[in-house]
């Protein structure tokens, strides 16, 4: 028939499963039958061409999968943006077609050649002309799209494809007639969802479910109301039938070994011109640059994958890979991400690991006023653990009281501006906030593995030690406390009522009392258990040394809160003799601060218990402003808190029994914090029977 639709196809005399590129075709080297897929190849021929012309490009030797046209080039009116393609198995394809569309009298554009692009498998024109879908993740390059764009003078929309099956956008996405779409939303990542059903009305979008999609049914092609796909099941046949269209089915099994079915066979060149559509995209780029041990400390990994995983793309630009093991290495790459909010998330993650954005010379940080008290501006930036540095009037200025999850305030004084971390509540009308992630950079240096064997504390490397090396890492963790007490240090300690219901109190005890501790931290409950042991010599009424409960013991903590009350504090309890040993009688003895913050479901409280939370996180960050360690025991609720009040640089160490509280909270990122998992009790027995074998090298001789 003659038809204004014209599609170009290649014969299958060539195809074959010679490779494996994609998921559909492991397991199918040479088993395809190539007289079944020349049959099933005339069948979709002839079906095409009772709805449209169909031109045809010569098969080549070499290339069996030059069948697959759709990946020949994206076509719009008398316009061709060649493919680039990914694997080096199908790059002997471009020549070919790029003579034909030359032939025909195509303006041909080519990409880059280290830039993939795989036509129009990875870019679908809506059906009405009003913009281009474009695919990336797998096969083309987020960075093509501004190229598409520009030549084909029309807008681009980023769709992130997320499921290696769906390995191109026509896989698992088909625009149809009158707005409607056939799609696969589990390939898709969140994101693109979002603007996928921004873009098309919920009555017009035809979700597919999986049974459908992995038969290629969204790899279907579209003729006014008719949509020609390898198989589709009755239910989905029943919705398409319902808003007006008519499936004709045509087996392409053959061609599913290869990962392909209808319209990869297919290339429409007939793509009519909108010209009330102009260029657009979406697409953000920016340059970073890395610098450290990139190779053994991972980070070059680390930054790629955060690249990837938050949506975006990257093009390493140069890497100069240090010549010895101690040389550092630097590397600029260039970041791509769909939209300027996807950008930003990345930045912000990419910034905490310490990447620096260029050029730094022409990038100060952006400030906006603080629209309440107590409440930041819309983008503010969230500040991290590390060092953190930001650009004001073309200098950098250090962030004072660094912590994470805070904002930077920057205020300006007679010797110059000052930028500081705050709590949201802590904000004020005349703080101006840093907004967004332009000059903002974090202090990290990223250290060799040799490095980090070679430290002290090197047992320290962000994991989680298991019961089999509790007795090497005590013996580490002895060390540095010795090490720190004797060069008049700091060391806090946050510790929940496990440390006393296992046995620990009296280790800890000891510990204060040899000076090893300079600040204590808990809740009510420790406090009171500590106590009610020390006057009853039972903990939640269980006698601690033979184990079993007392009569009426369930009640004692009861009477330990309340003779605490009656003299009015702890610290008068010990003045009046009333409180004669245990872990806080020893904290007031040896003049070591102690916070006890309180919640809901405290007994009591004691009275030096804080029941203002804002009041007990202050107290905690005042507490723990110096320390070179904090040491916390099975306290998930308070360790947490600290943590996150805790700048980069502090050993952490943190045991629990628990292994999934451990693995929380020793993952900060910090390469100085270990978690143990063991009983605390046993832990801190093991500890003081360490440090009594150690003679310090730190001491004065």
């Amino acid at each position: 028939m003659t038809s204004s639709i014209r599609f170009l196809m290649c014969s299958a005399h060539h195809y074959e499963v010679d490779y494996v590129i994609n998921p559909w075709m492991e397991g199918n080297i040479h088993k395809s039958s190539r007289d079944r897929a020349l049959e099933q190849w005339q069948q979709l021929y002839n079906v095409l061409t009772q709805h449209a012309t169909v031109d045809l490009v010569k098969p080549q030797v070499g290339v069996p999968d030059m069948v697959f046209t759709a990946n020949a080039g994206l076509v719009l009116g008398d316009t061709v943006v060649l493919s680039r393609f990914f694997h080096k198995e199908r790059q002997g394809e471009e020549p070919f077609f790029k003579q034909w569309f030359e032939e025909q009298g195509y303006t041909v554009h080519e990409l880059p050649k280290d830039l993939p692009f795989e036509g129009a498998g990875d870019a679908l024109l809506d059906r009405e002309g009003r913009w281009l879908w474009a695919g990336y993740g797998f096969r083309s390059e987020l960075d093509s799209h501004p190229y598409l764009a520009k030549w084909l003078d029309i807008e681009v929309v980023s769709l992130r494809l997320m499921d290696e099956r769906f390995y191109h956008l026509d896989t698992c996405f088909c625009p149809l007639t009158d707005g409607y779409l056939l799609y696969y939303p589990p390939a898709f990542d969140a994101y693109s969802n979002r603007l996928i059903e921004m873009r098309v009305p919920e009555a017009k979008r035809i979700a597919v479910e999986e049974a459908d999609a992995v038969n290629f049914a969204c790899n279907a092609v579209n003729i006014d109301r008719t949509i020609v796909m390898n198989i589709a099941s009755d239910s989905l046949k029943d919705r398409l039938a319902k808003v007006g269209f008519e499936v004709l089915e045509t087996p392409l099994t053959e061609f599913l070994k290869a990962g392909g079915a209808a319209k990869c066979l297919t290339l429409r060149v007939t793509e009519p011109v909108e010209p009330a559509v102009h260029a657009s995209a979406a697409v953000e780029s920016r340059t970073i640059r890395l610098e450290g041990h990139l190779l053994d400390s991972g980070l070059i990994n680390r930054a790629l994958d955060l690249v990837v995983e938050g949506g975006g793309s990257f093009q390493v630009l140069n890497f100069d890979l240090g010549e010895q093991r101690q040389s550092t290495s630097s590397a600029e790459v260039k970041v791509s991400a769909p939209s300027h909010d996807v950008m930003e998330k990345i930045m912000s993650q990419l910034i905490d690991i310490g990447a620096l954005t260029l050029p730094q010379e022409a990038c100060d940080v952006r400030l906006e006023a603080v629209p309440q008290v107590g409440v930041a501006p819309d983008d503010f930036y969230v500040t991290t653990i590390y060092p953190t540095e930001v650009r004001v009037n073309g200098e950098w200025v250090k962030v004072e009281g660094q912590r994470m999850d805070g904002a930077i305030a920057i205020t300006s004084t007679a010797g110059g501006f000052v930028a500081r971390c705050k709590l949201l509540r802590d904000l004020q009308l005349e703080d101006q906030v840093v907004v967004g992630v332009e000059g903002i950079r974090t202090i990290r240096k990223p250290e060799s593995r040799d490095q980090r064997a070679t430290q002290e504390f090197s047992f320290m490397g962000a994991g989680v030690s298991s019961e089999r090396r509790v007795e090497l890492v005590v013996e580490q963790i002895a060390w540095e406390l010795r090490k720190i007490r004797d060069q008049g240090g700091k060391v806090a300690v946050t510790a929940g009522p496990v440390v006393i219901h296992t046995g620990g109190g009296e280790h800890l005890s000891r510990l204060i009392r040899e000076g090893y501790v300079q600040a204590l931290l808990g809740g009510n409950a420790i406090a009171v258990h500590d106590i009610e042991q020390s006057l009853m010599g039972t903990s939640l009424g269980m006698d601690m040394k033979r184990g079993v409960s007392v009569r009426g013991g369930h009640r004692h903590h009861l009477k330990a809160i309340n003779t605490i009350r009656r003299c009015g504090s702890i610290a008068q309890a010990v003045e009046q003799g009333i409180l004669t040993n245990g872990i806080f009688y020893e904290c007031v003895r040896k003049g070591v601060p102690f916070s006890l913050a309180g919640s809901i479901r405290d007994d009591g409280p004691l009275p030096d218990t804080k029941m203002d939370l804002l009041e007990a996180q202050a107290d905690y960050a005042r507490l723990i402003e110096g320390a070179d360690l904090i040491l916390m025991l099975s306290s998930m609720l308070h360790s947490i808190g600290v943590g996150n009040m805790t700048p980069a640089g502090v050993k952490l160490v943190c045991v629990d029994i628990n292994p999934a509280v451990v693995t929380k909270l020793s993952d900060r990122g910090s390469v100085e914090s270990v978690g143990v998992v063991t009983d605390v009790g046993l832990f801190l027995s093991l500890l003081v029977q360490q440090l009594s074998k150690l003679t310090s090298p730190y001491q004065a001789a």
